[in-house]
């Protein structure tokens, strides 16, 4: 908004016009406006006895030192995001509105969970396969539209190497455009896989939203470089019109996260709840999508699919043999049965995401 009221004043207000500046604006905007609205939002969620329900079947000290914790601290931080990003984005720039679309209607599926889980009493919330439902109808709708309108191709690129793109559209020369449509089928996995790893994910404080923090971080990065037509031909990287206002969207997400690890670092004041989590999954996996990056998004947010794969196998193994593979999962919870302390599990989380992060980029000049 403010790039189209103040680049036509010219002078020294030709700085809006740079993609950096407008960026580490947005993260800031947004880092203040969650460092200021958490309190109050603290204060009236605890007058309100808007509560996490905690698991009776999870580990016994989250019964005794969480119970009683305020939820749905998303909702700050989603305000935070949407504004910061429609203040200092491009508003004729597709791209940024589609990423805060999927990002929002993943998080109306979590808020009518958490809703339930609080108004219930209940630590079941809303069914599993309504929230996958609304999931897919929400990529269906976004990444549909951006297909059939040319805003999104039916490419898919491979990252370590140069040139390596699938054309899915190209599979079969006799239907082109009816198979050009998997993108869209392969977008609606992505966005349902990466809201439920990072639900999964936020089990202990701090433990979602510290690895939100560096993904957000790098997939802005990637997206500033897509955006640019010298560095994503130099870099081999598939060039993304529009792809830099992208960075803009991830830096608000990571002001965003910073703001809310102030309250929800160890021990939490206030936890993401639903509409936290299953909304930043589907902002990590929408612009992963939109700039072309989603395979290298499985290395950078390591973390988040080390959680999901550790459900997976413990029920898949269980169902088979009757037997438990970890102690208890996520795998956050096998090492809280080994005796590791929460903060040291936090931590550790923290340090193979940054890892992970690097690495990712790292990558960038093997191509």
């Amino acid at each position: 908004m403010l790039y189209h009221l103040l680049i036509p004043l010219g002078g020294p207000f030709n700085v809006f016009r740079y993609i950096t500046f407008r960026s580490a604006c947005a993260m800031m905007t947004a880092l203040v406006f969650c460092y200021v609205a958490y309190p109050a939002f603290i204060e009236w969620m605890r007058r309100k006895k808007m509560e996490q329900i905690i698991r009776a079947e999870g580990p016994k000290e989250h019964l005794e030192s969480k119970v009683g914790t305020p939820t749905m601290g998303g909702l700050v931080l989603l305000a935070g995001l949407a504004l910061s990003t429609l203040l200092w984005a491009r508003l004729d720039e597709p791209l940024p509105w589609l990423v805060l679309t999927v990002t929002l209607a993943c998080g109306v599926i979590g808020f009518v969970d958490d809703w339930k889980k609080v108004m219930e009493k209940s630590s079941d919330g809303l069914s599993g396969r309504y929230k996958i439902a609304g999931q897919v109808l929400t990529g269906l709708l976004v990444f549909g539209g951006a297909y059939a309108t040319g805003i999104m191709d039916a490419t898919v690129h491979v990252p370590f190497y140069k040139r390596a793109v699938f054309d899915l559209a190209a599979l079969w020369a006799g239907a082109p455009t009816l198979l050009g449509w998997l993108v869209v089928g392969w977008g609606i996995f992505l966005v349902t896989s990466w809201s439920n790893a990072v639900n999964l994910t936020d089990g202990l404080d701090g433990l979602a939203i510290g690895t939100t923090i560096t993904s957000a971080g790098t997939l802005a990065v990637l997206a500033y470089v897509a955006g640019h037509t010298e560095f994503s031909a130099y870099l081999h990287i598939p060039y993304v019109a529009g792809g830099g206002e992208v960075a803009v969207f991830c830096l608000a997400l990571l002001g965003a996260g910073l703001g809310f690890l102030w309250y929800n670092a160890y021990p939490a004041q206030i936890f993401m709840g639903d509409v936290g989590s299953l909304a930043i999954g589907g902002a990590l996996g929408s612009v992963s999508v939109f700039i072309k990056q989603e395979l290298l998004l499985a290395l950078v947010g390591g973390v988040f699919v080390l959680e999901a794969v550790s459900v997976t196998m413990q029920v898949l193994w269980f169902k088979r043999t009757g037997r438990r593979i970890f102690l208890m999962a996520p795998i956050h919870h096998h090492f809280e049965k080994l005796g590791w302390g929460e903060p040291k599990i936090i931590v550790r989380f923290w340090i193979i995401s940054a890892l992970l992060a690097l690495v990712a980029l790292s990558t960038l000049k093997l191509r």
